[in-house]
């Protein structure tokens, strides 16, 4: 799974996702959680890209009551289809997630030790997600999920799952408005080069999600977190 990430990167964004990012109030972000909030990017219904802030954790459109509700954070991708909560979204509401890297914790004994991975170049990753908009209330309340893949051999050292990278020129295919054809989901969704990535051990002070500061991506021993 993937349950925590970074945005740690702001310069570039507009350009980089192809939005107007004056609206966002960007600021880096080094231990993003389940429940909280980050920018996700989409296609409005004019195909232009735009940038929004989501909470992390989708609600299908359908649900009444929140406090039963169990939000989504991930989505296997090679269920999508078969999910009902993650079928209609699939089909219309497809995302990126604007990353610069993720946390995976690999079991020691009984010690979970927690990595961290990121481009080699420390440049933007994007996460392949769906969102859904939950209506009937002022505001909309707007969610996403982040899709998983089967991990590439680095993140396999470490864990049994990986979020789904999407190449860049992929991302156009992947944000196109309208159902997306089966055939393209294998390509898009597969696991990224092992060689785009690195991964390095980091304190265990990012496991407690009120903690949101550089060190939690510095290597372990470099860092004045370290626990």
């Amino acid at each position: 799974m993937c349950g925590r990430f970074t945005l740690a990167l702001t310069v570039g964004f507009g350009k980089r996702f192809g939005v107007d990012e004056s609206v966002l109030g960007l600021s880096p972000r080094y231990n993003i959680a389940p429940s909280q909030h980050t920018p996700v990017v989409f296609t409005n219904p004019s195909g232009a890209r735009v940038a929004v802030h989501m909470t992390w954790g989708l609600v299908p459109t359908w649900t009444r009551d929140l406090t039963g509700a169990r939000p989504l954070i991930n989505a296997r991708a090679d269920t999508l289809a078969e999910r009902p909560s993650f079928s209609g979204p699939l089909a219309r509401h497809r995302c990126i997630v604007p990353a610069t890297g993720f946390y995976e914790w690999q079991k020691s004994g009984t010690v979970r030790i927690p990595y961290y991975f990121r481009r080699k170049d420390h440049d933007y990753l994007s996460f392949a997600g769906l969102y859904d908009i939950l209506k009937g209330r002022n505001p909309p309340l707007y969610t996403f999920t982040i899709i998983t893949t089967d991990p590439n051999p680095l993140v396999a050292r470490y864990h049994e799952r990986m979020p789904a990278i999407l190449m860049q020129e992929d991302e156009d295919r992947w944000l196109a408005p309208g159902p997306i054809r089966e055939s393209d989901l294998s390509s898009i969704l597969a696991p990224c080069d092992e060689n785009l990535l690195e991964a390095y051990p980091v304190s265990r002070a990012v496991n407690d999600p009120s903690r949101d500061s550089p060190d939690l991506i510095r290597k372990a021993g470099d860092s004045t977190l370290d626990v």
